[in-house]
């Protein structure tokens, strides 16, 4: 997972940009970067660390001019840490050109060696780089029916062309000296939104990155869709199609900020519904609903409603401590659990507890979970998870582990409910979440379903998955 945002037309897009990536701060906390253009010359500052940790007030007074493209990186190809910051700047046969990718290229590997192989060279290990590496071949497409508009005969084809080689997941922004290109793959497995504060349109991952700057959510950017934002206004181009849409409905159970639009609805509303779902599939009798801040607040409380029960934050999170999940190795997740969750005794001791998660990957975070639960005083402990058993890692980009890894491939339920030491374990079975979202067959449910839209070409090593 990363965030991206970008900026058109406003004095201060640099900053704009540095605040909406940092609305889009748990989309990833690796490394952060802002390319701008003053129509003369792009300026960029990459670093590592979070938002308003790395980037510095002198680095804003480096990135000039009225256009500007940010990115939160966490890794799912490529090396971790700064080496592979975005955004990517490359000198192209159009000119120097950025970019910023949200998603992951299942044929990543294999288009790397036929460039390389005529002679491209590549600066990064991260698939992102295929977005300019594939500009250098000097190659140009335009599907057939397609008119171009005037302004974009000279560069656009260029653009196509890298588009329709690659296969997989890309909310991404490309950013030219006097313009920005945005593109969504075909399946819309990532959201990607537009905005717009009066004549100043801006682009992001969530629309929560528009709220921040008082601006308006215009629309999400549709499945297959290229868009060319420059002086002479908004183009669209609708120039790639696949067998169904596959929108990632882990963005809904996990990753997406509960304030934000995507997919056509509210993730606070879709997170809520799960909770009722699985209170609905759920008989099991206790004194207090409590959740796994943060994300597992919202399913907890539309359990609670539906059950009828006192709903209480019986784990205290710190809040200057990141999200565990995308910690990119076991040793910094198990720490950062230890450091971000302190048990409410006031709610726990003596009680019949429910805790709502709102997943189960790996198994050892809702180990020690519990375990504190316990030494807090709870009289029993019933974890009930708002989403199904993950059993596939994810190809478009969420950072679940190998199939190896995952612990409801290694275990039945029971056996995972001794593991992690509750007194009982339930899931929120796949149709029922399936019930939670309008057109389920327009989502990718492949972690819970096996049933992956887009074949995998690639054997990409698991360490850079």
């Amino acid at each position: 997972m990363c965030g991206v945002a970008g900026v058109f037309n406003s004095p201060y897009a640099a900053e704009y940009a540095l605040l909406m990536i940092y609305s889009l701060q748990h989309r990833g906390q690796e490394s952060v970067g802002i390319s701008s253009s003053d129509e003369k010359e792009i300026y960029t500052v990459k670093k590592p660390g979070r938002v308003l940790e790395a980037i510095k007030k002198e680095d804003l007074e480096k990135l000039k001019g009225s256009i500007a493209i940010a990115h939160v990186r966490y890794s799912t190809a490529g090396n971790a840490g700064g080496f592979n910051a975005q955004p990517l700047v490359r000198e192209t046969p159009l000119g120097k050109v950025a970019v910023v990718h949200n998603g992951n290229l299942v044929n990543f590997l294999t288009l790397r060696k036929e460039l390389e192989d005529k002679g491209i060279k590549f600066n990064y290990n991260s698939d992102s780089e295929l977005f300019l590496a594939l500009l250098e071949e000097g190659r140009t497409y335009i599907p057939e029916g397609v008119t171009l508009h005037p302004e974009d005969k000279d560069f656009l084809p260029y653009i196509f062309y890298a588009l329709s080689r690659v296969k997989g997941a890309y909310s991404l922004i490309y950013l030219f000296r006097d313009k920005l290109v945005v593109a969504r793959d075909p399946y819309g497995f990532r959201p990607l939104a537009l905005g717009r504060k009066k004549n100043t349109i801006l682009v992001a991952s969530e629309s929560c990155a528009f709220d921040i700057l008082e601006a308006e959510f215009w629309r999400e950017v549709k499945p297959g869709e290229v868009l060319v934002i420059d002086k002479k206004g908004k183009r669209s181009y609708r120039i790639f199609s696949s067998p169904r849409k596959a929108m990632c409905i882990f963005e809904f159970v996990y990753f997406s900020r509960p304030d934000s639009y995507i997919f056509g609805d509210w993730v606070y509303n879709v997170r809520k519904e799960m909770g009722r779902q699985l209170a609905r599939e759920d008989n099991i009798e206790a004194d207090v609903v409590i959740p796994v801040p943060d994300s597992g607040v919202v399913p907890a409380l539309g359990y609670a409603e539906e059950k009828g029960l006192p709903f209480e934050y019986g784990l205290i999170r710190n809040h200057y401590v990141g999200r565990s999940f995308i910690e990119p190795t076991p040793e910094l997740r198990n720490l950062r659990v230890l450091m971000k969750l302190s048990p409410n005794r006031a709610v726990l001791q003596g009680k019949r507890v429910i805790v709502i998660d709102d997943s189960l990957v790996r198994g050892t975070t809702s180990k020690r979970i519990v375990s504190m639960l316990r030494r807090a005083g709870a009289k029993e402990i019933h974890m009930r998870i708002a989403s199904p058993p993950v059993v596939g890692p994810c190809y478009y980009g969420i950072d679940t582990p190998t199939k190896e890894e995952l612990i409801a491939n290694k275990m039945p339920i029971e056996d995972i409910a001794k593991f992690i030491g509750v007194d009982s374990l339930k899931y929120l079975s796949l149709e029922g979440l399936r019930k939670c979202v309008d057109k389920p067959e327009d989502f990718c449910d492949a972690c819970f379903s096996l049933n992956y839209p887009v074949e995998v070409e690639d054997n990409v090593p698991s360490k850079i998955r």
